[in-house]
């Protein structure tokens, strides 16, 4: 009987790994690609079919096989004349991905779009995992609704990526076979797929911001519950709609979250707790921060995953290292438990335009503090390494110059959201 279960479960994972699955859904939801009407042949079907896993040391870095090809096709398989596009109605639009791809900057394959509301829904749901929305998202959080919450979420987020990526370097399982998948974003195309991290941060935000904020914020458990699960989904499906993931790749990140969620949750107080009154918790943080991600870079070549992982490591370490400085500082502003649980104030225009400003002004901090440590540190750590600084893509792929790059960069953007912009905020008498 467990065989038979065994044998079930293996099936059904298959078939949620099937990129014809993604294809049908694409075409439920109005997206077209510009394959050639012919049947498959045998090489294209076998590789439709997903053998995912690559052997080790083959040398194909991050999903790069179909790197060099047009939106993951082989070469002879792209086609000028576009099927469908003869007769297509008013509403079609031709398009192609947004942003190239990061690795081999492939621009991608058009398309054509018969469903223009789904895909400003999807492009929507997948920016939501994208390092702009988090710019935005923790900073606004911090500065104009709760400090606690937001510094609590980025701990969350920075081991959830870490544990996402990590996973996706080991298990080595390439994107969905295009064709039949339309690949409507091919930026992190050159990465691993399993599990879908888009999915696990698309959850762990939404699921956590309602852990942390249920009963310390007035407002219904239905309501709360209701926003997460919206919230999870869209970016969810995104995924499959972008054609950047299967259905299981999608699934299992939903599933992981929840259980790396479930593990964080009873810790987030007391590592919060450390992070503001622990004798050796700038030691901790940095070594931590810094070793854990030195564990996850063991792989064949570059990849977006490693930079992405480094970088939310880098925002945890800065940002947590903001709370210790603002603790010793006696800079803290959490509210007495004794007035939870906290209503949202009435709406009055000094509120909001001081919240506009804030937020307008830190923000703005913040990219230009990214943007002048870049500026330093990139051509200070080709300088130390001997390498070129004409090509500053190419020198970024080098783990001695990335790595370093992006813990030092997002340390400061984290500390400065933490502790320098709200600093300002008080010079300023917006605090």
């Amino acid at each position: 009987m467990a065989d038979d279960f065994g044998k079930r479960f293996v099936r059904m994972c298959n078939n949620l790994q099937d990129p014809s699955l993604v294809a049908r859904f694409q075409n439920l939801c109005g997206i077209k690609g510009t394959f050639p009407d012919r049947a498959p042949t045998e090489q294209s079907a076998e590789r439709d079919r997903g053998l995912r896993k690559r052997a080790q040391g083959s040398g194909l870095g991050n999903g790069a096989a179909a790197g060099d090809a047009l939106n993951g096709m082989q070469p002879g398989d792209f086609t000028a004349e576009p099927e469908g596009a003869e007769g297509a109605d008013e509403d079609t639009v031709r398009s192609k991905p947004l942003r190239r791809n990061s690795l081999t900057g492939d621009v991608g394959q058009e398309f054509l779009i018969h469903n223009k509301f789904l895909f400003y829904l999807f492009t929507f749901g997948t920016e939501l995992g994208n390092e702009m929305f988090f710019i935005i998202f923790f900073p606004f959080l911090f500065w104009n609704v709760d400090a606690l919450v937001s510094r609590r979420l980025i701990v969350v987020w920075a081991w959830n990526l870490f544990v996402g990526q990590s996973t996706k370097d080991m298990v080595r399982w390439s994107r969905p076979a295009s064709p039949p998948v339309v690949k409507v974003e091919v930026f992190y195309n050159s990465e691993y797929s399993m599990p879908s991290t888009h999915a696990m941060t698309g959850t762990a935000i939404p699921f956590c911001l309602f852990m942390l904020t249920y009963g310390r914020w007035e407002y219904s458990f239905l309501f709360g519950l209701t926003v997460a699960l919206s919230w999870s989904i869209l970016v969810c499906v995104s995924r499959i709609y972008m054609g950047m993931h299967s259905v299981l790749e999608v699934i299992t990140g939903f599933l992981y979250t929840l259980l790396i969620l479930a593990v964080f949750q009873p810790l987030l107080e007391k590592i919060d707790t450390f992070y503001m009154m622990g004798d050796y918790a700038p030691l901790v943080i940095v070594v931590s921060h810094v070793g854990f991600g030195l564990v996850a870079f063991s792989l064949d070549s570059w990849s977006t995953s490693r930079g992405d992982t480094a970088q939310a490591l880098g925002t945890g370490a800065g940002a947590a290292l903001g709370t210790y400085v603002n603790y010793q500082l006696g800079l803290m502003a959490d509210p007495a438990l004794s007035s939870l649980p906290l209503a949202m104030p009435a709406l009055s225009a000094g509120l909001v335009v001081r919240s506009v400003l804030r937020f307008f002004i830190g923000v703005a901090v913040i990219l230009v503090t990214r943007m002048a440590m870049k500026a330093v540190t990139i051509p200070f750590l080709c300088q130390v390494c001997g390498l070129p600084t004409d090509d500053v893509r190419r020198a970024r792929q080098h783990m001695k110059v990335e790595l370093p790059y992006r813990y030092i960069v997002y340390t400061v953007v984290g500390f400065s959201c933490v502790c320098v912009s709200p600093l300002l905020f008080s010079l300023l008498n917006l605090a």
